[in-house]
């Protein structure tokens, strides 16, 4: 949290930027101040009366194009974003307005800022929105899309200020990555970035890569046979998961049953590493993933559902043995596979960036990892109009029966009064049902998941009129504004009288942000809100994390109907949330240490790049050791293209010992953590690792262009043929993958399975799988003192 004395120190700028008045000049004259500070900026100079004369500028021609009075708490928040610091900002604050300050002040150098959006919809939307303000100032705006053209995009990120999302802007950068000549570069240099909802970037979504993967035509052919295995599983028996069912496990009769049915002896023998992954892959798809939770099915397609916001996560795969497992599974036709040429995850991404910014409504809930990870501050913007909200306790029911009773009893009783009612609910599944329950109730309501989300603005427009009842996952969590009345403001006052906006939950998220996010789409701006969550015992956080580990069984109540009156058990539940958000928090952070030297590497090969593409890097290979091939070529070619033959060679060869530098990588990840059984440290072991196996993709590079000037020096190839293969892949695609290395869904699954094929190896038979499930779950407490937690 920032520091009492910054906050004063903020305030007094505001005071300093209300003190300048531009009322008195005329449209031109205001476009000619800002021009004379443009051109201050562009010779460096950054001062004071530079910053605080164009926030007067923008407040002024906000006013003159808009026709909105800024508020003192949107410059305060200006000014801290100006600073490179987040702000936590409230629903309905203006986030939209007040990040056009920074980005003008960071937009005369010049260099371009990019406002980083939730989505393609707000990209375009603001960017139409605030560009009046832009170019009654002299500045260019523009925005992205995803399906824009090379061209088109641009010209986009030519413009002083760019409304783009993240993801788009990454997967730009990887585009960017592995083109092969300067005018196919899309962006420039990364000056300034203000993330919206930057905690769902920076913590949510931070770790998830963003892939470019080259087609292929390779297939899973085994899925099938291991899919019809895995089904004839019987549960407990054959197959078990952890306390948290975060994981699945064979057991010596499920490991004999395998075998059986895919004749394939020893499946803990080396040979047999690969069918082990597909097993288990099968098996988490059949036990741990549901159709309607975490993925739905559309058109002929596996669609995975974002937990963070209840949106279908476009482009989003699992890796691809779990994506063709359920794929197998829904009998669908199994999906390409293809090759990873390179990846970034969007915490490196943003790490690119000169400066960075960020607003959102909840991160002081994540304030430690900010600060730790990112080194940000957090400035707590307070409300323009004090927040009259009813943040009501939490009604604890001791089964989901009850609580769903419950709950469709208080929805009936709500809506006779004409208030409107928001239920944020935390699946595809649960949000249907409960709309089927409250139909069948005789309430009518509109749903809004993952499967209708092209309606998601029509019923978000009239989820605030009177009478509204609308039943949605977390996509109305994060990014929305719900107006009383809708955007015509019917009845509004009504509304207020009847308490505004109510806005209930149906489960508690992992995420304390995710909830505070749901309860603030209620009492926007000084309007009258009321949230409650109903939740049970029963529900999965709960019975997940254990509660019966910290209310002694003496104290768990009965099964009954109504609702627990002792607060004690509210106290326990917020605990267990805490927890286990902390214990995330901590695994992202020693994730993000495994991560530092593979992404220090990837810059490197990225910059390499940029110099050759920019003819700035002097390739000597052909010259110095083939002089005599390189003398023969130039009585046939012209010395632009010799240096074009050798700079895609180059590029060519660099790309593709990247893309096996990624997949070597990937496989010692999978396997470091063999080296708690040697009393090492796995990190350490792994930094090293990737010190030494970068030394050697250098040299595998080097080689590899010697290895093509000898084919073409002893005419096993020619000088067209190696031309015509040293090209960009024809055939590329994106997409984000849920990394199964050391973070993923199999992760610590997959620890333990590697240590049992190690010990495997040592004992030479198959006596140890008598021993397997327990040494399953104790590589996973391993995994965790590793890291001193203690499960």
């Amino acid at each position: 949290m920032l520091k009492k004395t910054i906050m004063n120190n903020y305030k007094s700028i505001v005071e300093a930027i209300k003190e300048v008045d531009y009322k008195s000049l005329c449209d031109e004259e205001l476009l000619s101040k800002s021009n004379r500070l443009k051109e201050r900026a562009s010779k460096g100079e950054l001062t004071s009366e530079l910053f605080i004369g164009g926030f007067a500028l923008v407040k002024e021609a906000v006013k003159r194009t808009l026709g909105f009075e800024v508020y003192d708490v949107q410059l305060l928040a200006a000014v801290a974003l100006n600073d490179r610091k987040l702000i936590e900002m409230q629903t309905g604050e203006g986030k939209t307005l007040t990040a056009v300050f920074p980005a003008y002040i960071n937009g005369i150098f010049k260099k371009g800022v990019h406002i980083l959006t939730f989505n393609d919809y707000l990209a375009k939307r603001d960017a139409l929105w605030m560009k009046p303000i832009y170019e009654s100032l002299g500045l260019t705006v523009g925005f992205i899309q995803e399906n824009m053209s090379i061209n088109e995009k641009k010209q986009a990120y030519d413009c002083d200020i760019t409304y783009v999302t993240a993801k788009e802007a990454g997967f730009d950068f990887l585009r960017d990555s592995i083109c092969y000549r300067k005018e196919d570069l899309i962006h420039r240099p990364f000056h300034f970035a203000i993330i919206d909802e930057a905690d769902s970037i920076l913590i949510d979504e931070a770790r998830v890569p963003l892939v470019i993967a080259s087609s292929s035509d390779e297939k899973e052919l085994n899925l099938r046979k291991v899919r019809e295995a895995v089904a004839t599983l019987k549960p407990a028996f054959d197959y078990t998961t952890d306390e948290y069912s975060i994981n699945v496990y064979l057991t010596d009769s499920g490991i004999d049953h395998i075998e059986e049915s895919l004749g394939c002896g020893n499946l803990y023998a080396e040979e047999n590493f690969d069918l082990l992954r597909q097993v288990n892959s099968a098996l988490y798809a059949d036990v741990l993933l549901e159709k309607d939770i975490d993925y739905i099915v559309r058109d002929g397609k596996i669609e995975m559902v974002d937990e963070f916001t209840g949106r279908v996560a476009k482009n989003r795969h699992w890796p691809d043995g779990l994506q063709g497992a359920l794929e197998t599974k829904e009998n669908l036709d199994v999906q390409t596979k293809g090759r990873i040429i390179t990846q970034i995850t969007l915490q490196h991404f943003i790490g690119l960036y000169e400066g960075v910014a960020g607003m959102t409504g909840t991160a002081v809930d994540a304030e430690y990892e900010l600060y730790d990870v990112y080194g940000k501050e957090i400035a707590v913007i307070p409300s323009n109009r004090k927040s009259i909200r009813k943040d009501l306790p939490n009604y604890v029911f001791t089964h989901k029966e009850a609580k769903y009773e419950a709950l469709v009893k208080e929805i009936k009783k709500v809506h006779l009064t004409g208030q409107p009612i928001l239920i944020g609910t935390s699946s595809v599944k649960e949000s249907s049902d409960l709309a089927e329950q409250l139909l069948g109730n005789g309430v009518n309501c509109q749903v809004l998941n993952a499967k209708n989300d092209e309606l998601e603005a029509k019923i978000i427009e009239r989820a605030g009129v009177l009478g509204a009842v609308t039943v949605s996952t977390n996509m109305a969590g994060r990014g929305i504004d719900i107006l009383l009345g809708g955007p015509e403001g019917e009845e509004r006052e009504k509304i207020k009288d009847l308490g505004g906006l109510y806005v209930i939950g149906t489960n508690l998220h992992e995420s304390l942000r995710i909830d505070k996010q749901l309860k603030g789409r209620s009492g926007r701006q000084g309007d009258p809100g009321i949230t409650r969550f109903f939740i049970s015992l029963e529900d999965e956080l709960i019975v997940k994390y254990g509660i019966q580990n910290i209310i002694p069984e003496k104290r768990m109540p009965r099964q009954t109907n109504e609702a627990l009156s002792n607060p004690i058990f509210n106290y326990k539940i917020n605990q267990v949330q805490r927890i286990v958000q902390g214990k995330n928090s901590d695994l992202r952070r020693e994730l993000y240490r495994f991560a530092f030297i593979l992404n220090d590497q990837r810059q490197c090969m990225y910059n390499n790049r940029i110099e050759i593409i920019n003819g700035e890097f002097n390739d000597e290979i052909l010259h110095k050791d083939f002089s005599t091939l390189y003398e023969k070529l130039k009585l046939k070619y012209t010395d632009t293209e010799i240096e074009q033959f050798k700079r895609n060679l180059r590029l060519f060869h660099i790309d593709k010992g990247w893309a096996d530098y990624l997949d070597k990588i990937a496989n010692i990840k999978e396997g470091i953590h063999l080296n708690i059984l040697g009393g090492k440290n796995p990190l350490t072991v792994f930094n090293i690792t990737l010190v030494e196996e970068f030394e050697i993709l250098q040299q595998e590079i080097e080689e590899s262009i010697k290895n093509d000037y000898i084919k073409l020096q002893n005419s096993e190839i020619t000088f067209e043929e190696i031309n015509e293969r040293n090209k960009p892949p024809l055939s590329t695609w994106t997409y984000f993958v849920n990394d199964n290395s050391l973070d993923g869904i199999l992760g610590i699954g997959m620890l333990a399975i590697v240590a049992v094929v190690e010990v495997g190896k040592l004992l030479g038979n198959k006596s140890l799988k008598k021993h397997f499930s327990a040494l399953m779950f104790d590589a996973e407490a391993v995994y965790y003192k590793l890291f001193n937690k203690n499960i």
